[in-house]
């Protein structure tokens, strides 16, 4: 590696943090795992992050390029939008205690649109002159590609499916409202609800479960014709080539994928491409890499 040429990426998830360095290619030349202790509130977690990128970078012979960070919700220079879940996420400027702590200029994206570039720059999206990258994890959303360009909209919210309207049935189960889709679909939600048939709490575990009980396979068929609507509805109106899908529940891929490809080819008049993302697990740390570099 020449001298200078790496950044630093770094991805705040739900549960944990990570810190990489990155090359011009997108490969990770160093990578720390940190648990984001959510319950704590934000500015542990960011301390902790700061501290280990400064680690990263002090066991490199030059400084970083840039700095890319990736976030839940929408990331603004003086606030953080949509991000309830860890006590004071939302007040953050995250941009500026990063670039502040580490002297190097640091660019912020919300992470499926982080996850999107990446595969747009090296991935499954390249080459793509329309696509989207749907995440399903924790949230719910997608990341939107056209003639190269990963589309934010007015209020960086472009691509928030977990805001979505569901359908009457869907709506009377458990939530409050204010994500309807990611509070049916959503990993949390699905390990959560799935815990009456016998699941341990965590996503993974129902949908293991419902290969052997029939009681769980209809609560997880139910989830995904609901979620593969709305995956359908957003490919009518985008007509896209190609969709990757990544995130947390991706371990389950071989049951969700096929049920998306179902629908999407009953549906959509012109049926896209459906793939696992090549960043399928770390496509926002691999973006956030992305990010830094668009910003040399």
């Amino acid at each position: 590696m020449a001298l200078s040429e790496y950044v630093v990426a770094v991805d705040f998830g739900g549960t944990k943090a990570t810190v990489a360095a990155a090359d011009r290619a997108g490969a990770l030349l160093a990578n720390v795992r940190l648990p984001m202790h959510a319950s704590r509130g934000a500015d542990q977690a960011v301390d902790r992050a700061l501290a280990t990128a400064a680690e990263v970078i002090a066991g490199l012979p030059t400084p970083p390029r840039a700095v890319g960070v990736a976030s839940p919700g929408i990331v603004l220079d003086d606030r953080i939008l949509l991000a309830p879940n860890v006590p004071g996420w939302t007040e953050l400027h995250l941009g500026k205690r990063f670039s502040s702590a580490l002297g190097v200029p640091t660019v912020c994206a919300t992470d499926v649109k982080a996850a999107t570039l990446a595969e747009a720059r090296w991935g499954n999206l390249r080459g793509v002159h329309s696509g989207f990258h749907l995440n399903l994890g924790t949230g719910i959303a997608v990341g939107i590609l056209v003639d190269d360009r990963v589309l934010t909209g007015a209020h960086g919210a472009a691509g928030e499916i977990g805001y979505n309207l569901v359908s009457a049935a869907s709506a009377a189960g458990p939530h409050d409202g204010r994500a309807p889709l990611e509070q049916i679909a959503g990993g949390g939600a699905i390990g959560l609800r799935g815990r009456e048939f016998g699941g341990t709490g965590d996503a993974g575990s129902v949908f293991e479960l419902a290969t052997r009980d029939s009681a769980a396979r209809t609560f997880v068929d139910e989830t995904l014709d609901e979620l593969a609507v709305h995956v359908a509805n957003t490919a009518i109106l985008l007509d896209p080539e190609r969709i990757t899908v990544g995130g947390g529940l991706v371990g389950s891929a071989g049951v969700i994928l096929p049920a998306l490809d179902r629908v999407l080819r009953r549906a959509v008049p012109f049926p896209p491409e459906l793939m696992l993302a090549r960043f399928a697990q770390d496509g926002p740390l691999v973006g956030a890499a992305a990010l830094a570099w668009e910003a040399t």
